[in-house]
């Protein structure tokens, strides 16, 4: 029987039969080095992906692996969450009290529930609380949160450095990384802009383009300035003032400096640079030893302009920095982007496109592994995948999303030059069960269907802010003294008093120790806060009513179906794949409803905030805001209406006569 820790293998499951619906006692071990042509896992809502990606992460961490793992919606924070004592107590931070309620217990019954339902998982798939200690002691997992301090602040205003040498000698790839950063700019902007045609995007270019030749570092604020008075005079044969007049040019600084003044992008301006080195080993300890770091960047507090910029920042600073490294044909680190729906289509070209297409093609000489995830498999790129390894594939909603991902497939097959067996490819795919996955991989004869394992560690869903907050408090303190370090003390302004030549207030005396926590401070209102919060809390509500107004698109889909089957069936047309839509639509539907449910947790943490900062007494949420309860009353009235003339027709359509 082989060991599931073999050294440079990745434990993720077991073999399993599709007829009898049984797991051998044969492990599934994938070779870590396989990693190196990239993976891709696909599998809708419930289908285990997420349990499969983080068991992979696991087993990565175990081997020494560090990572880089982007996290679009919180899920990943889940990494830290591993308990070798599985322990009651070590479960009930975590818990959800609705689902204790639900269930009419107390919390802490449903967390010793939920602590031996783990010991019993991990128990079934000979994982031992050993195994789960080291890979805690494995690796440093740590949660960075850009333009947000509920992780670990991150600022971008590294990103616009001089690239090293080798990319600068490397034309195509000075090209696009150039072309990538500009364009990831333009996007927090709003401006969508074509690199060829666009006036913007083509002096942005030029002026990044002189800086780095020259190897000059641009902040944002000496961009502003190079903006209305560049380092050259012709833009191609035009002379600058015909190509883009100054006043035209003073109007894009205004609206960037505006951006750079705006109270919601202060949280841009501080934390750790973004470090790609730092996010893969720690600085050596006392003993001089680095470790290696599994740094998660959460991301879903962002808009998707915000997004967009920042993970076309991030992937260009990862190609850089995995052209510097020397060639090898072992796993050196990984890349892993949980939801990768907007960044990778098919036929769109968005910012981040252009450095994860050079990563796939590039990366895999210097041992650096890209695993993609996705719930929405239509909406990838299958050509750019083409040259993926692993295809991890579970199951899938439509037939629309089956037809893609065979697509992809025979793209990559084809690419490895070995056989593609569509018919038999096809019948697996639809016996896909709950954790059953189909593993293609081109370093194998023939697929393996395999179901996974237990995650070592507890899938307690995607985190929030808060939690985050909790898990990141220990050692953020380690990180802000770092980057206070490197600032200059005269750089830093006083808190509370705003003239700096007066001296400051006189601090009332501490009071007696045993009565110092006692007393409550009074809150010092930051107008700047207030006006960050009261807008973050605008946007959440305007998601929140948004989300609550496409409910009913779901229903109208799945009455659509329902009418559509009801009448191919009294005129005895009725077809399996009329019948399979209704239950196709039933899903879109029920994925509709956790939206509002996510925008509900976003927009009562928006406002606990906002709470917070105008001072008032009590930062307690309401359920839901005024306007989603009107938007709620409109739409259950409609509904009932729309049911009433349903029946009635539906009535009068079967009814003899």
């Amino acid at each position: 029987m082989p060991d599931i820790d073999s050294p440079n293998h990745f434990y993720l499951g077991r073999d399993h039969d599709l007829a009898t619906g049984e797991n051998s006692a044969t492990p599934l071990l994938y070779k870590s080095g396989q990693l190196t042509t990239h993976a891709v896992c696909v599998g809708m809502t419930g289908s285990g992906k997420t349990g499969l990606c983080l068991s992979l992460l696991e087993e990565a961490a175990l081997d020494g692996v560090p990572a880089i793992c982007i996290d679009p919606k919180g899920d990943l924070g889940n990494l830290l969450l591993g308990f070798p004592k599985l322990a009651a107590e070590n479960f009930e931070p975590w818990i959800d009290p609705a689902v204790a309620d639900r269930k009419g217990i107390t919390p802490a019954e449903l967390a010793a529930e939920t602590a031996q339902l783990w010991k019993n998982g991990l128990a079934s798939w000979d994982e031992s609380p050993e195994r789960v200690q080291r890979y805690d002691d494995a690796v440093e997992r740590l949660i960075f949160t850009p333009g947000a301090s509920h992780g670990i602040p991150m600022t971008v205003l590294k990103s616009f450095d001089a690239p090293p040498q080798a990319l600068l000698d490397d034309t195509d790839a000075f090209r696009s990384r150039v072309q990538s950063a500009v364009s990831g700019l333009l996007a927090l902007l709003g401006i969508d802009a074509d690199p060829v045609r666009s006036r913007e995007h083509i002096l942005l270019s030029n002026i990044l383009t002189t800086a780095w030749n020259n190897g000059q570092d641009l902040s944002i604020a000496e961009m502003i300035r190079e903006i209305q008075k560049p380092p050259f005079t012709t833009v191609g044969v035009m002379d600058l003032e015909t190509f883009y007049p100054e006043k035209e040019r003073t109007k894009l600084a205004m609206d960037l400096n505006n951006l750079l003044a705006s109270p919601s992008f202060a949280g841009w301006m501080t934390g750790q640079p973004l470090d790609v080195q730092q996010l893969l080993y720690s600085p050596p300890g006392p003993d001089g030893v680095v470790k290696p770091r599994h740094s998660i960047i959460s991301i879903a507090h962002l808009d998707d302009a915000q997004r967009m910029f920042f993970v076309t920042i991030l992937l260009n600073e990862i190609l850089a920095w995995t052209r510097t490294q020397a060639g090898t044909s072992s796993l050196r680190a990984l890349v892993y982007m949980d939801e990768v729906y907007g960044y990778f289509p098919p036929s769109k070209k968005p910012p981040s496109k252009e450095p994860m297409l050079t990563l796939l093609k590039q990366a895999r000489a210097f041992g650096v592994g890209i695993v993609l995830a996705t719930q929405n498999p239509v909406d990838l790129d299958y050509k750019g995948l083409s040259n993926t390894g692993a295809w991890f594939l579970g199951r899938l909603q439509t037939e629309r999303d089956k037809m893609r991902v065979m697509e992809g497939l025979e793209g990559a097959s084809a690419q490895a030059g070995s056989v593609f067996n569509k018919q038999q490819m096809e019948q697996t795919l639809a016996a896909l069960g709950n954790r059953v996955f189909l593993l293609n991989n081109v370093h194998e004869d023939e697929p393996r269907v395999f179901q996974t394992r237990w995650a070592m560690s507890y899938l307690a869903g995607p985190l929030s802010r808060g939690q985050i907050k909790k898990l990141m408090d220990p050692v953020r303190a380690k990180f802000v003294g770092e980057e206070r370090a490197t600032k200059k003390p005269a750089q830093l302004e006083p808190a509370v008093w705003t003239d700096p030549n007066e001296a400051p207030p006189e601090v009332a005396p501490d009071p007696k120790p045993d009565q110092k926590n006692l007393e409550t401070p009074q809150p010092v209102v930051d107008a700047k806060k207030v006006e960050a919060t009261r807008r973050e809390l605008q946007k959440r509500e305007s998601e929140l009513l948004g989300s609550i107004l496409q409910l009913p698109l779901g229903g109208i889909e799945v009455l659509y179906r329902l009418f559509d089957l009801i009448f191919a069936m009294a005129n005895k047309k009725a077809t399996q794949r009329r019948t399979s839509s209704v239950f196709a639509a039933a899903g879109r539907a029920g994925g509709k409803l956790s939206k509002p449910v996510e925008a509900r947790t976003k927009w009562q943490e928006a406002y606990s905030e906002h709470a917070a900062a105008s001072g008032a007494a009590s930062t307690d949420a309401p359920v839901l805001p005024l306007s989603a309860w009107i938007a709620l009353v409109v739409e259950l009235a409609l509904v009932v209406m729309v049911i009433f003339v349903a029946i009635y027709f539906v009535v009068r359509f079967v009814s003899p006569g």
